[in-house]
This record gives C-alpha cells, structure tokens and sequence, in this order.
C-alpha cells in the first residue's frame, strides 16, 4: 500500500475521541490499551450483522476484561436511521445499547417495512416509549443536530464515507467484519501494548 494511502487510513487517537456536540456513548475503560469506534446507521444490514454476530464476544472477551473501550457514533444514512439513533439518544443513558442492540436485531421487522414509525414504536415500546415521547424526541432539534455533526465531523475529519467503519487506535477499517477478523486487528496491539 502506498504511504500516502496508509496514512489517510490513520487518524489521530486524540482527536478521534475528542469530545462532540454530545455525550460519548461507550462502554469500558477508556484508559484501555485498545480504542474502537464504530460508526453505524441504524439502517445498515452490516451494522445489525456485526452486532448480532460478533459484539457479544467482543464486550465479553476484550470490553468488560478493560482491554478494549468501545464508543459507538452514529452516522446516519437515511432519515429513518437518524429517527432510530435518536430514540436511543433520548432514552436514559443506561438504555442506550439496549435499545441499539434491540434494533439492530430486529432491524428487519422496523426498517424495511412499508410503514416503519408504528414498527419502531412497537421495537421501542418495553423501554417505555409512547406515541408521544416518540414524537416529542423526534422534534428535539439539539439531538438531531448533534448526530449530524458527528456524522459531519466523522467524514470531513476522518473519512468516513458508509457504515459500518471502525476506528481501531485510530486505523480504519471499512466493511463487514467477523470477530476473527476484529481478533486479528486486536491481539497484536495488545501484545505491543505490553511491551
């Protein structure tokens, strides 16, 4: 790979977890020797992929030992994705991933029927959304904004351009990914983080 291709495929830790327009949504220490952000569309058949098929074991074998911290953005595709990221953002901090996992598990059922606002009220329902607070989260102007400046910041700054993409201590990685795959990135940079 050419120099200049690899270094565009590198962003800045530091500058990477900088602080956004709003609060970071992540899980483990994040003093971890090993960094991910994921950003996702709630929309991305990828996206739901990686976290029914591979997010367990990563939280299990490398989050909750505290050798990975893990922060999820978002980087919605379409405005039914910016809806359902918000839905989560207005839920109380601790029903964040529940409601991510939730939905990207039954992407199918919500985000590619006919009409999807009654399917995702349905999804959303158990963490005690109504009708109303669907619509009143809907209408919040400072959540909506703020996803969109992450979105914003993640391509201008970084180059994203789709999801899923992964920050791994900063190198991109673009694409559907196994956990053998995510492992493979993983085990050296701990190895060197020991050294």
């Amino acid at each position: 790979m050419p120099a200049a291709a690899a270094a565009a495929d590198q962003v800045s830790v530091m500058r990477l977890l900088a602080p956004g327009p709003l609060p970071e949504m992540a899980l483990g220490d994040p003093a971890a020797p090993v960094s991910i952000v994921e950003y996702v569309s709630m929309t991305c058949s990828h996206c739901a992929d990686f976290h029914a098929d591979t997010f367990d074991a990563l939280k299990t074998k490398y989050i909750d030992t505290g050798k990975v911290y893990f922060a999820l953005r978002e980087y919605p595709i379409d405005p039914l994705a910016l809806a359902a990221i918000m839905m989560a953002r207005c839920a109380p901090k601790d029903q964040f991933f529940p409601i991510v996992e939730t939905l990207f598990r039954d992407q199918r059922s919500w985000a590619f029927v006919a009409n999807p606002a009654p399917a995702l009220i349905a999804e959303l329902e158990p963490f005690g959304f109504t009708n109303d607070s669907f619509e009143t989260c809907l209408s919040n102007g400072d959540i909506a904004d703020g996803v969109n400046q992450i979105a914003r910041t993640a391509q201008k700054e970084s180059g994203v351009t789709g999801t899923p993409t992964f920050f791994v201590n900063g190198e991109r990685h673009v694409g559907a990914m196994d956990f053998a795959a995510l492992e493979g990135i993983i085990a050296p940079l701990l190895a060197r983080a020991k050294n």
